[in-house]
Parts: C-alpha cells; structure tokens; sequence
C-alpha cells in the first residue's frame, strides 16, 4: 500500500530539429513520475515502467484501505453517539426520579486499647 499519485508523462527535448519540437505524437516517453506529500513538502521520483505498474496496484490498495479505515471511523462514532444519547437519557430519567438518595453508614466506634 502506498499514498500519492501516479503520473505519465510525454515530454519534448529542446535539441533543434528533433521531431518532437513539431509533433506532438512524437514525443519522448512516456515517463512516469509517482508524487506524494511527506510533512509539508512534495516528493516525487521517476519510475521505470514495470515500477509504475507496481506503484499504481499500491496506490489502489492504499486508497481502498483508507476508505475502510474511513468506514470504521465513521461507525465508531455512531456508536459513541449512542453511548452518549444512553447516558443522557439516563441522567434526565434520573433527574425526574429526584436522583439516588445517599444512606450514610454508622460509624464505628474506635476503641482504645488498653494495656
């Protein structure tokens, strides 16, 4: 699994006379560059073909690992909202009840000992 993005290339050299200057379809390429964020910053590198082809099943396990990770987020919170609502529902049926009455214990009486 790998975050970033997979992107091909065709580029034009500036050697005079190359054909690619003229033709679009003639082109160098393609090449292909993978480009991810890491702290702020753009990285990015070249990849050979076969690389390129691995990257991009990477990147799809990637992204369909975070959108499960984004489905269990999203269903833990539901549940979290239901334990909070339970407990709300709670504290005001308790409220109307007049609440828990506290019994205090007896205390104990502490005996000296004697000698």
């Amino acid at each position: 699994m790998r975050r970033g993005s997979l992107c091909q290339r065709k580029v034009k050299c500036s050697k005079p006379g190359c054909p690619c200057g003229q033709d679009p379809k003639a082109r160098h390429g393609p090449y292909y560059s993978l480009t991810r964020a890491v702290s702020g910053k753009t990285h990015s590198r070249l990849l050979s073909p076969p690389q390129a082809e691995a990257a991009q099943e990477q990147i799809a396990a990637g992204r369909k690992f975070r959108s499960q990770v984004d489905d269990y987020w999203e269903a833990c919170e539901q549940w979290a909202d239901r334990q909070l609502e339970d407990s709300a529902a709670a504290s005001q049926e308790a409220a109307k009840k007049g609440g828990a009455k506290r019994t205090s214990r007896p205390r104990l009486s502490k005996k000296s000992k004697r000698s």
